[in-house]
């Protein structure tokens, strides 16, 4: 079959009902369901454009395998030109979102390509999780499916390990092990775009103890298997909201999930680890699933923070304040933060590291450094946005104003911006940069910021620790040669 189309998608999604909840209410039509029905129309214009001339090569190439056109994600990079190419699709998909949705399908797609190529892992304990990895791989790519994942247990007692939770299966776990699968039970968050989403794929980060065999596993399934409930975060917006009044939130609210497993029974051919402890905890550093996601997320990440860049330089331009010392030089620093990362991103991709098979990823060092400074720059760039948009970000009038022939000679007169910029394209800017700094959805978008990649703080420390690993510190001793006591010279 190979790429889809944008209609082929929603297709997918009609002919398939999974349970989901929203507002405590089932979802019975997941894509006339107002929340959905834009986000859903974001994503099909992202397959549409695998199909359009002006995008087709860049994005996608012709598998030798299937002699299909696939997406740039499914190719294994074995060249720094491979990476260059799939750094092109990270960049054309998150400009049409402008990076504000992160688990676009590149993200997970480039996962269990990740994940297939390394195979070699799973071999180590089971050939069969081996031959289930490259069979799932080739089924989403000839497919072209969208996923979701679930990679880390509810907010509980965090103190405690999986097997130590007061309920047995909090957290998700095996049920009942079978000659022809197993059954899961217990709950995985925090499933992004799960309700529009074909496929989930389960599997965790490191940390598992002895105890928690039950609880290391990794699988995926439709998102329709029987027993599987989505439930839904209190959305950010109702799907009714004006384009004029909510031009981000109306379009690009990426919904969020806890998914609830009631014994749900997963096929052998769909298990991909099985109660091993080890394997679930090497998963991640020995298939490259931290680093070649990286790539995609460090890129998206440059395209979001871009974007509120731009969006507080146009801002602080409308009402004529980018004139002011303090105002450029909070603008500067945004526009030098873009610029580092994406000068990092270029270092990641040119330094590569080659592995023993042939597969290449970007350099780890740079994509690690990005995932340390955006969580920090990007809510930077928030607070500008709000510091220059001061006051008048709360007070913008509504589309309904600006229609109502009564109220026109007030909107004109007081909401106008410097010379040059009317009234309605002041607001509009305005009303861009509150949904972006200000709303719950362009809150949400911080958060998600902040923690994308775990907790920041762990994330640092486990850094420095690899770094120093790697690292002498040579210099140092360098600069202390002969400067002992008893080596120092009179002179």
């Amino acid at each position: 079959m190979g790429i889809r189309t944008g209609a082929e998608y929603i297709e997918g999604l009609k002919s398939r009902q999974p349970e989901v909840w929203l507002g405590g209410q089932k979802v019975t039509d997941v894509y006339n369901e107002p929340v959905f029905h834009q986000p859903i129309k974001e994503i099909a214009k992202l397959y549409d454009m695998q199909n359009d001339p002006a995008y087709r090569d860049d994005v996608t190439y012709i598998c030798e395998e299937n002699g299909e056109r696939v997406s740039q994600a499914f190719k294994v990079p074995k060249s720094y030109e491979d990476l260059k190419a799939r750094s092109k699709l990270f960049e054309i998909w998150a400009r049409a979102t402008f990076g504000l949705m992160g688990r676009t399908p590149d993200f997970l797609n480039v996962t269990v390509t990740a994940m297939a190529s390394n195979s070699w892992f799973l071999e180590q304990y089971d050939s069969e999780w081996a031959k289930n990895m490259i069979d799932y791989h080739k089924y989403i790519r000839d497919n072209d499916l969208f996923l979701t994942h679930a990679i880390i247990n509810p907010q509980n007692d965090r103190s405690k390990a999986s097997h130590e939770q007061s309920d047995e299966f909090t957290h998700l776990g095996v049920v009942e092990d079978r000659e022809d699968g197993f059954v899961v039970r217990g709950a995985k968050m925090l499933a992004t775009l799960a309700p529009i989403t074909d496929e989930v794929i389960i599997y965790s980060f490191p940390g598992f103890k002895p105890g928690d065999e039950k609880y290391a596993i990794a699988f995926a399934l439709p998102l329709d298997t029987p027993g599987l409930q989505i439930i839904c975060r209190e959305p950010a917006q109702d799907g009714k909201r004006s384009l004029f009044d909510h031009p981000l939130s109306s379009r690009y609210e990426e919904m969020d999930a806890l998914l609830v497993f009631n014994d749900v029974f997963v096929p052998k051919h769909r298990i991909f680890i099985n109660q091993n402890v080890e394997a679930a905890n090497l998963l991640y550093p020995k298939t490259g699933i931290g680093q070649q996601p990286a790539h995609q997320s460090g890129v998206r990440g440059l395209i979001k923070l871009q974007f509120a860049s731009e969006v507080a330089a146009r801002v602080a331009d409308s009402i004529g304040v980018d004139g002011y010392l303090n105002v450029q030089t909070q603008l500067g620093e945004l526009m030098q933060s873009v610029e580092a990362i994406r000068s990092l991103l270029r270092v990641s991709e040119y330094e590569y590291e080659t592995l023993p098979h042939g597969e290449v990823m970007p350099a780890g060092t740079p994509l690690e450094t990005i995932r340390g400074m955006l969580p920090k720059m990007y809510p930077r760039a928030v607070e500008v946005i709000q510091t220059i948009g001061a006051g008048g970000l709360l007070m913008s009038p509504s589309e309904a104003d600006f229609v109502n022939p009564e109220l026109r000679s007030v909107t004109e007169k007081y909401y106008v911006g410097r010379e040059g910029v009317s009234s309605e394209e002041r607001v509009q800017l305005f009303k861009l940069a509150w949904d972006l700094s200000g709303e719950a959805f362009g809150q949400r978008l911080l958060q998600y910021e902040r923690y994308y990649s775990g907790d920041p703080v762990r994330r640092l420390g486990r850094f420095y620790n690899g770094f120093k690993r790697k690292n002498k510190f040579e210099m140092v001793d360098e600069a202390l040669k002969g400067t002992k006591v008893d080596q120092v010279q009179t002179t």
